[in-house]
């Protein structure tokens, strides 16, 4: 019994003993510096920290000469880009062309599409839009502006107001409605998705197809779904900025727009290998 009480009663005494001490430093005390901070050496003492004098600022921030890239920052750059997402030939093509350009804030832009179809027997026709691009988040924009139809037909002009941007899963999605004169109406619907092998090489897949509400004899275009395109993309990025490719394209006209093909042609549907590049800047 004695020998487990000694233990204890040591315990209480040495806490007895430190209690002064520790009231002391509550009570003011505890800002003095303490014996062992004193007996220190004078480097590992706690020094003053004092502001920096003209002559320090002066020799750490030297004046560049009219080099100082702070004046040539901008929290919000005008910024321009041209895109050529397809520039490609193929068995059933001539040479077809997809391309954007921008030009503006990370807001506000101005955009230009165009996309079309040289054959190797006939005219060229495709169109192009010019529009205004307005963030709504962080991933899509609204756009308004026009659009103009080329080819062996007459020309058509458009109103056209869409949006664009990452759908779920990382699709990037242009979804258009047009409006022309004499009550024509018109929707564009593309979809295409970047799956990556590896660092360099990426699989497109892509689907796009066009809509009009009535028939357009004279261009060769019915009512309802007129064509649709469903193509495979193989690329490899030597850069971000450049990329060959190879591929595979599927299109079809449908409804209205196949028979035209057909009176015409003698076929409502084209496929085969593409090859091309992309590229930006």
């Amino acid at each position: 019994m004695t020998r487990m009480l000694a233990p204890a009663l040591l315990c209480w005494m040495a806490s007895a003993a430190a209690q002064p001490q520790d009231h002391a430093s509550h009570h003011g005390h505890g800002t003095e510096p303490s014996a062992a901070a004193e007996s220190a050496p004078e480097s590992l003492r706690p020094q003053s920290v004092t502001a920096p004098t003209p002559e320090q600022l002066a020799a750490a921030f030297p004046d560049l000469g009219g080099m100082d890239m702070r004046e040539h920052m901008q929290e919000d750059p005008l910024i321009g880009v041209l895109r050529i997402d397809e520039l490609e030939t193929g068995q059933a093509h001539g040479l077809d062309w997809n391309l954007r350009a921008s030009l503006g804030h990370d807001l506000d832009k101005l955009l230009l599409r165009s996309e079309g179809s040289q054959p190797q027997h006939g005219d060229r026709h495709g169109d192009v839009e010019l529009l205004w691009s307005h963030a709504t988040g962080p991933w899509w924009d609204h756009v308004v502006g026009l659009r103009s139809d080329f080819g062996e037909g007459p020309s058509r002009q458009w109103l056209a107001v869409g949006v664009s941007g990452l759908a779920p899963y990382w699709f990037e999605v242009e979804a258009t409605a047009y409006v022309g004169e004499s009550g024509r109406l018109a929707a564009r619907l593309e979809a295409e998705y970047e799956l990556l092998l590896s660092n360099r090489l990426i699989l497109q897949p892509k689907l796009e197809a066009n809509l009009y509400g009535k028939d357009d004899p004279a261009n060769r275009i019915g009512h309802g779904l007129s064509d649709a395109e469903l193509s495979l993309r193989l690329r490899y990025e030597f850069s971000p900025r450049f990329a060959p490719y190879a591929g595979y394209a599927w299109e079809r006209r449908f409804g209205r727009s196949a028979d035209f093909a057909e009176a015409e042609d003698g076929t409502a549907s084209e496929h085969g290998w593409v090859a091309g590049i992309r590229f930006w800047f």
